[in-house]
């Protein structure tokens, strides 16, 4: 129980002296690469950039400790940053320290959420976010933060807004004049990581230009011509303190608090999954949130704001050969000793060049190919991802989602409420039976047998259209059919009120003189069969393994062995 709890104490004691180069190689990158961005992404979130070094502490040594993916690197990121800063923005809190407070109470609140989650196994629930959201999300949001960070890049002053047309009046309102050094030293430090970042991703691009930025302010005093710097950071680890908690106030976060969890969450499976997928590691969710929820929990006791799994910091991790834990370890360290002894060196960092290593990094998440393969292929998704796209970037980043998501589940209710159907015949000398529509020339022609295919769980959402397209068959054939086969093994459920449907729906059809046989029904589907008045209306024999002794049954009255009735009743309390 305790290993799997904490899968360090699986894979410590069995580390290899050969992962060792890889894994201080790669942490060390990180952690460089991690110092400039989880200040700058600290700056997303409203806060000073010394909290997104106390993000990038605690939280990332917790996930070394509980975590099941060796590559994931966990900290402050820029989507987490931004629904930080617009879930407190919508609050109407004052002064600086009680912003703060909030950010802190509220990376408690999303740990617990997650904790509670996993010891549920809840994991599943990341499913209902779907891809089309998703990208027109992060697209959404990576375009807010971009622009958001431009008033630091101009040098000038703006109010914080999380929509996209508010940030650019007030962006074009302030422009006049623009601070040139700021910019200049903005456009360049862009500039040199677009080239760093081709040239080879393992060059720690943000580093580079921090410390040139650092040595351009101080040579020419820049920051005595109207640039910002970061000024001074508190020096030290983060001391242990209790988060202040009322009643009010997590009712104020809760909405915030249950996206960012699952937000959260799924950021980090993603990564994790791909990661998984490529080195074959085995991934256990479910301790994945509780991991996630601990470091954020631990954190909160720490000063941190809420963190999860970072998509670069985990590519440069795996690409700079991290094979476990330990390479977050090391980047653990790097960051602790930074706090300890090294803050005063950011004294100079200006915030035109945070700006610019945000900007670089969250520009990447905008994606032009996915929407333009649903425009071409998937209209009813391509309008679902443009949607969530246009209410992230005008109405909220947590309306966005939201209601991205709400229509997601509303899309997928009406395809199952209306689910494929088809009538299907037998090819012409095999024991196939095809959509009769797809294989018009090559099917035997039967008008007394209609076969029919319900392509989907029966519930009652979809039990009417099952009837109405069924009796539409019926009338479409020339003469009335004798048989109905129900061709089963789409259906992997029927619920209450679609049993009742059958019931009478079934009676109906035999005081026509019409026999319902059922093939190929799956076990799931047997049982609530068999545990309703179903099996006696239909009848025992009248179920059949495959369609084929379904139809010999229906034309040739070919009797079924004592095996074909055995499989085709077979229940679970009987395997």
């Amino acid at each position: 129980m305790i290993k799997r709890l904490f899968p360090i104490l699986s894979w410590l004691p069995n580390y290899k002296k050969a992962f060792l180069a890889s894994d201080l190689s790669a942490g060390f990158t990180v952690g460089i690469m991690l110092i400039p961005q989880s200040m700058a992404y600290a700056m997303i979130a409203g806060l000073p950039p010394i909290y997104g070094l106390y993000a990038a502490l605690m939280p990332q040594l917790i996930y070394a400790l509980m975590g099941t993916s060796p590559q994931l690197n966990v900290g402050p990121v820029a989507m987490d940053s931004l629904l930080v800063a617009a879930g407190l923005g919508a609050l109407s809190i004052v002064g600086v320290e009680t912003y703060i407070a909030m950010a802190i109470v509220l990376a408690l609140f999303v740990g617990c959420l997650q904790i509670v989650l996993g010891m549920f196994k809840m994991g599943f629930l990341v499913n209902f976010l779907s891809t089309p959201v998703i990208s027109g999300f992060t697209s959404a949001a990576a375009l807010i933060i971009g622009c958001s960070q431009l008033s630091h890049l101009f040098g000038i002053e703006a109010g914080r807004n999380s929509k996209l047309h508010l940030i650019l009046i007030e962006l074009f309102s302030a422009l006049n004049p623009i601070n040139l050094y700021a910019f200049g030293i903005g456009a360049i430090a862009i500039l040199m990581l677009l080239v760093m970042r081709n040239i080879s991703k393992k060059i720690p691009g943000a580093l580079v230009v921090v410390v040139l930025s650092i040595l351009a302010v101080m040579s020419l005093k820049l920051h005595m011509k109207g640039v910002e710097i970061v000024a001074e950071i508190p020096k030290g680890l983060p001391a242990f303190n209790l988060p202040v908690i009322d009643v009010v106030t997590l009712k104020d976060l809760f909405p915030i608090a249950i996206t960012l969890a699952l937000i959260g969450f799924m950021e980090a499976m993603s990564i994790a999954k791909s990661m998984e997928n490529k080195h074959g590691n085995t991934l256990r969710p479910n301790q994945e949130l509780i991991a996630l929820g601990t470091a954020n929990i631990v954190g909160a006791f720490f000063r941190s704001y809420p963190s999860t799994g970072s998509f670069a910091r985990t590519a440069i991790n795996d690409l700079s050969g991290a094979k476990t834990g330990l390479a977050n370890l090391v980047s653990a360290v790097l960051v602790g000793l930074t706090l300890l002894f090294l803050t005063p060196l950011f004294y100079y960092l200006p915030n035109a060049v945070l700006a610019a290593i945000i900007i670089v990094a969250v520009f990447g998440l905008i994606d032009i190919r996915y929407p333009q393969q649903l425009f071409k292929r998937r209209k009813d998704e391509f309008a679902l991802l443009i949607t969530t796209f246009l209410l992230t970037l005008f109405v909220g980043i947590i309306e966005g989602i939201l209601f991205g998501t709400l229509l997601a589940l509303l899309l997928m209710v009406y395809r199952t409420s209306k689910p494929h159907v088809a009538v299907l015949g037998r090819i012409k000398g095999t024991s196939y039976f095809r959509n009769i529509n797809r294989f018009k020339e090559a099917i035997e022609l039967n008008s007394s047998v209609l076969v029919f295919r319900f392509d989907a769980q029966l519930y009652f959402g979809n039990k009417d259209y099952f009837k109405s397209e069924l009796h539409a068959a019926i009338a479409a054939q020339k003469t009335a059919p004798t048989t109905i086969i129900i061709k089963s093994d789409p259906i992997n459920y029927i619920d209450s009120s679609a049993v009742f449907m059958l019931e009478k729906l079934i009676t109906d059809l035999q005081q026509q003189g019409i026999a319902v046989l059922f093939s190929e029904v799956i076990g799931p589907t047997r049982d609530i069969i068999k545990n309703s008045k179903l099996i006696d209306l239909i009848g025992h024999e009248n179920f059949f393994v495959n369609t084929l002794e379904a139809y010999e049954f229906a034309t040739h009255k070919t009797p079924k062995t004592n095996l074909q009735e055995k499989i085709s009743l077979q229940t679970k309390s009987e395997d």
